[in-house]
C-alpha cells in the first residue's frame, strides 16, 4: 500500500477496477464507491468501529467485493489549511492499512464534506434521526464525487488498459 497523488490513479484503475471513498469518523466509518465509469459516488452501509483490525477485515471485504482498485481517503484539513489532530488520525490510518493491504491510497482535503452531505440529506427531508446513520457513507460519496469529478478530466487524457 501507499499513499499516491490523484494524478497516479488513472494508472490503477484499469480492469473494471472501482474507486472507494472512506470518511473516517471516531465511531464508524462512511463508506462510497464509484461505478466502474468513475462517473457516481454510490453510498454504502457505515461500518461500526471497534478496533482497527476487526474495522481493517470488514472495510476489505467490502473493498474485495466491490472490486475496488484505489482508496481516498478524506483528510480533515482546517479551514486555515492546517492539519489538526483528526488529520493526523486519518494519516495513521492510512499508514497502518499498509500492513494489510495492497491498495493504494489517496488523501482527499475533505473540507466541509459533512456540511454538504447533510445540507443534502436535509434537502431529501431526512429527520435528524436518519440523517444520523446515512451521514458519514453521504460524505464519504461527497468526497468521493469531488475526486470522480476530477479523475474525469484525467482520464480524458490518459488510457486505461482493459477500461
Amino acid at each position: 500500500m501507499s499513499i499516491i497523488t490523484i494524478e497516479e490513479l488513472p494508472a490503477r484503475l484499469g480492469g473494471g477496477k472501482t474507486l472507494a471513498g472512506l470518511d473516517l469518523g471516531d465511531k464508524t466509518i462512511g463508506v462510497a464507491v464509484s461505478d466502474r465509469g468513475f462517473a457516481f459516488a454510490h453510498p454504502r452501509p457505515v461500518i461500526m468501529r471497534r478496533k482497527f483490525s476487526l474495522d481493517a477485515a470488514v472495510l476489505l471485504a467490502l473493498l474485495e467485493k466491490e472490486n475496488v482498485g484505489a482508496v481516498v481517503l478524506g483528510l480533515p484539513v482546517n479551514m486555515d489549511g492546517s492539519e489538526g489532530p483528526r488529520a493526523q488520525k486519518s494519516r495513521a490510518f492510512a499508514r497502518n492499512m499498509a500492513g494489510v493491504t495492497d491498495l493504494p491510497f489517496v488523501l482527499w482535503d475533505e473540507r466541509l464534506s459533512t456540511v454538504a452531505a447533510e445540507r443534502t440529506l436535509i434537502e431529501m427531508d431526512f429527520s435528524r434521526r436518519k440523517r444520523a446513520g446515512k451521514i458519514d457513507s453521504a460524505a464519504a460519496a461527497f468526497i468521493l464525487q469531488g475526486v470522480l469529478d476530477r479523475l474525469q478530466s484525467l482520464l480524458a487524457n490518459s488510457t486505461l488498459p482493459d477500461a
